[in-house]
């Protein structure tokens, strides 16, 4: 369905009205004109608007799988061994030290710039 226009030929038409009545008669020329605008536009607001349709979300492309769960899962992977050499060889510092390393690889993984 298409919005509904102002045809330009009635326009030109009242344009040449205007200009063989004379100034005398601008009011009315300017209300009517005016008129037929806020006519157009009521029309158009009333009028069903096109449905926009949903555009499906891009497909990944190879190099843009998500490897967030095997980012986590070898993060469990090396937590283990290296939370145990961080026990034996310092105790509670080394096993802070090697699980902020963990945290941190994950965390600069999850906030890449893609």
């Amino acid at each position: 369905m298409t919005t509904p226009r102002l045809p330009r030929e009635d326009l030109t038409a009242a344009m040449a009205a205007r200009r063989e009545l004379g100034p005398d008669y601008d009011d009315a020329f300017i209300e009517t004109f005016v008129d037929r605008i806020e006519e157009t536009l009521d029309a158009r607001a009333a009028a069903p608007s096109p449905r926009r349709r949903r555009t499906p979300a891009p497909e990944p492309r190879h190099g843009d799988r998500d490897h967030s769960l095997a980012m986590a899962v070898l993060s469990l992977l090396a937590a283990i061994p290296l939370s145990a050499i961080g026990v034996v060889n310092a105790g509670l510092p080394g096993l802070l030290i090697a699980l902020t390393g963990i945290v941190l690889v994950n965390f600069t993984y999850t906030f890449r710039p893609r």
